[in-house]
């Protein structure tokens, strides 16, 4: 069970600030990205593409990288 978090409009295009997911104990963050567009249609998939994801406590942005039980979903930021 992975829990996913999401945040700013990708939170907004799923609907929800977080939900669990079952992967097998190999999954990548790009087992989670094909999911996630199963899931929610393959548009999302495009927005994903430009998201970092913090993997335990690493920010990261490598498809091969292996989930761990929490992954956040942090599309671009414009700050000010």
């Amino acid at each position: 069970m992975v829990e996913i978090r999401y945040f700013a409009a990708i939170a907004d295009v799923v609907g929800k600030d977080r939900e669990t997911l079952d992967f097998p104990d190999d999954a990548t963050v790009a087992d989670l990205r094909t999911t996630l567009a199963e899931c929610y249609g393959p548009d999302l998939d495009k927005m994903l593409a430009v998201c970092a994801y913090l993997v335990g406590d690493e920010l990261t942005r490598d498809p091969s990288a292996a989930l761990t039980p929490r992954v956040d979903v942090l599309p671009p930021f414009a700050g000010g």
